[in-house]
């Protein structure tokens, strides 16, 4: 897993609030291997039923080509709970998200794949997205040690998380990782439980 430490990306942004997993990739997406669901990826907003981009879909603006943050708005992927809705963003280059809120198990599984959610204020988010509408292809640059977001605006917002999974990120390991890394103590401790407790 790469390692989250700084980024400054063009930032897209995404108003409608409660955007559920099923709109990030639908269903019918979910059984193909994983290279095959980047198809999936805002599938059904981006493209019209004969498979023509939807005018006026800001996921579909070549202005926010390269795009690595999404700005969202409120409760940003509740729903199911597909990690691939995850995967297919990372798939697609992103590495952040920030939103008022939101839904948690997405919010869980983005650490577990090494992207940053990041929870701001909704007047804060709002006024961010605005800007970006008003100038696509605006940067937005992110400081995970300090915990801190710079907006097209020049100014900076501090944020919070929690400190394991910020250490995590600064690693570039998951939880699979860490365990992996006391592989020696494991194995002296199977060791010695065998020897002493060898009627188990």
């Amino acid at each position: 897993m790469e390692p989250f430490i700084h980024l400054t990306a063009i930032a897209i942004p995404i108003d409608q609030a409660n955007i559920d997993t099923d709109q990030i990739i639908p269903a019918r997406f979910l059984g193909k291997p994983r290279p095959q669901q980047a198809a999936g990826f805002f599938h059904d907003t981006r493209l019209d039923p004969s498979g023509r981009p939807r005018e006026g879909v800001t996921l579909n603006n070549p202005a926010y080509a390269g795009a690595k943050i999404i700005v969202a708005g409120d409760n940003f992927a509740c729903g199911s709970s597909r990690e691939n809705a995850v995967t297919v963003m990372v798939d697609h280059g992103f590495r952040a998200f920030i939103a008022p809120s939101f839904g948690d198990i997405f919010f869980g599984n983005c650490f577990q794949n090494g992207v940053l959610p990041i929870r701001l204020p909704a007047d804060r988010v709002a006024r961010i997205r605005a800007i970006l509408h008003e100038l696509p292809g605006a940067e937005i640059s992110i400081d995970l040690a300090a915990q801190s977001v710079l907006g097209p605006d020049g100014l900076s917002d501090r944020f919070e998380i929690d400190p394991f999974r910020k250490d995590c990120l600064l690693r570039g390991v998951d939880e699979i990782n860490l365990t992996l890394g006391y592989e020696k103590d494991i194995a002296a401790f199977e060791a010695r439980q065998r020897r002493e407790l060898s009627w188990l």
